[in-house]
């Protein structure tokens, strides 16, 4: 992804908060890419994503229209939760790594937003 103006604070830096964005963003089309539509899921399963705990370090700035590169990927599948541990780098995944964190997600019922169980063929084909 491209780093736009909106994205950097007055100093021409991302602002930290945007990292997350960037992951958001990434972890979506990394679930997309396993076959999950959100919006689907919740229309047709009742289940829902929520992001319950997150964590970043913020290795070297990226600045205003330079090019991202952000990965996803399964950490550890727990029982109504999961990890994903993300990156970004410059330019490519041989690019300077920027940023590197891990989310943790639980899947919930979307009527009772009660934790449910987090089926392990919702990953099959993710690499761990």
């Amino acid at each position: 992804m491209r780093v736009y103006y909106e994205d950097t604070d007055a100093q021409g830096l991302v602002y930290y908060a945007n990292y997350f964005k960037f992951m958001e963003r990434a972890r979506t089309e990394w679930l997309r890419s396993l076959g999950v539509e959100q919006d689907t899921l919740m229309r047709e399963e009742r289940r829902i994503f929520v992001v319950v705990d997150t964590k970043a370090e913020f290795l070297q700035p990226a600045r205003f229209n330079e090019e991202l590169m952000v990965t996803a990927c399964l950490g550890k599948l727990m029982h109504a939760s999961f990890m994903i541990e993300q990156n970004i780098f410059l330019n490519s995944l041989n690019g300077t790594l920027l940023c590197r964190g891990t989310i943790r997600a639980a899947l919930l019922n979307a009527d009772t937003h009660r934790p449910v169980r987090v089926p392990a063929s919702l990953f099959e084909g993710s690499p761990s």
